[in-house]
């Protein structure tokens, strides 16, 4: 499985959007400073996450939510 996720920043309720096959390793990664964004607004919870079978169908989604109305659907509705 393929897991688009939404981390919230505990420092200054910033978002995170990803995609990942592991998605509790990865949000151990972003909470211990592995990740290049997430080192200065960790600590990080996870408060959405979607799975796809299709690796291509969750980075479709996961650039959606990056970008236009696909962001402001994601602030809408998941967070």
């Amino acid at each position: 499985m393929y897991f688009v996720y939404i981390l919230q920043s505990a420092q200054d309720v910033s978002y995170y959007t990803g995609s990942t096959e592991d998605i509790e390793k990865r949000l151990a990664e972003h909470n211990s400073g592995m990740s290049k964004y997430s080192r200065t607004k960790r600590p990080f919870k996870l408060i959405w996450y979607c799975a796809f079978r299709d690796k291509l169908k969750a980075l479709a989604f996961e650039k959606y939510l990056k970008h236009g109305s696909g962001f402001a659907f994601a602030r809408k509705h998941f967070v």
